[in-house]
């Protein structure tokens, strides 16, 4: 379904879902624009990965509405989005070259050339049997899936979770190097030291309600401050 564009990727209006008596998201607003990393950072259960969910098609706001280039979550913004879940959902009995085969049939935009050679330089293997790979391989392998396909919109819901410090800097230096600059990645995590060299942009997020929307510059100058050290102090971390 189309609707009016705007000059944001993405934009949310009075969004709200419940979960019985539980508000996971209250009136939440927001804009994403195009050509931005931004950071979704809030203690563990703020309401990001129903968010993140919303904005997959994977729940039904209660009320309120998503718009991702101009479209409501579902199969028209299955082309622009490329979605890498906390819990990657690969069978332990596949294996990397099977994950390969499922892009390629599932996704027009999926770079096979572009994924092969990330493999190469990850040094992970093709034949490689998932259960075979540590947590951080399998994080690896997931992320050159899904930054492989040509998307307007990244949606990474915490990459870096769960592995070692030189794993995260691994990832995080791919999403850098595979990053188009004319898309925009929505990067959840608690890890926010980590990837903070990384943002252009926040959004603070706690009890389903945005507190804050902001430029990462725009914090520094303000506040005087890191993000972290800002998000320690508003969360009182």
């Amino acid at each position: 379904m189309n609707e009016t564009r705007t000059d944001s990727l993405v934009s949310i209006r009075g969004l709200t879902k419940r979960y019985g008596k539980i508000t996971a998201l209250d009136n939440v607003n927001l804009e994403l624009p195009p050509g931005r990393i931004i950071g979704l950072l809030g203690p563990n259960g703020s309401g990001k990965t129903t968010l993140i969910k919303l904005m997959n098609g994977l729940l039904v706001p209660g009320r309120g509405t998503i718009l991702i280039d101009g479209n409501i979550p579902g199969i028209a913004t299955k082309s622009c989005v490329s979605y890498l879940p906390e819990r990657f959902y690969a069978s332990d009995s596949m294996r990397v070259e099977d994950l390969f085969s499922y892009f390629e049939d599932f996704y027009a935009d999926f770079d096979k050339s572009k994924a092969l050679g990330l493999l190469e330089k990850l040094q992970i293997s093709l034949k490689s049997p998932l259960k075979s790979l540590s947590k951080g391989t399998r994080e690896k392998a997931a992320l050159v899936l899904v930054m492989s396909r040509r998307a307007k919109l990244y949606i990474l819901d915490e990459p870096i979770a769960g592995v070692d410090p030189a794993a995260r800097d691994v990832i995080l230096r791919t999403i850098i190097q595979e990053y188009d600059e004319s898309s925009t990645i929505l990067l959840s995590t608690h890890l926010i030291s980590d990837i903070e060299t990384i943002l252009d942009d926040v959004i603070f997020i706690r009890d389903g309600k945005t507190l804050l929307s902001s430029s990462v510059e725009d914090i520094r100058s303000a506040q005087g401050r890191s993000v972290d050290a800002y998000f320690r102090e508003v969360f009182a971390c």
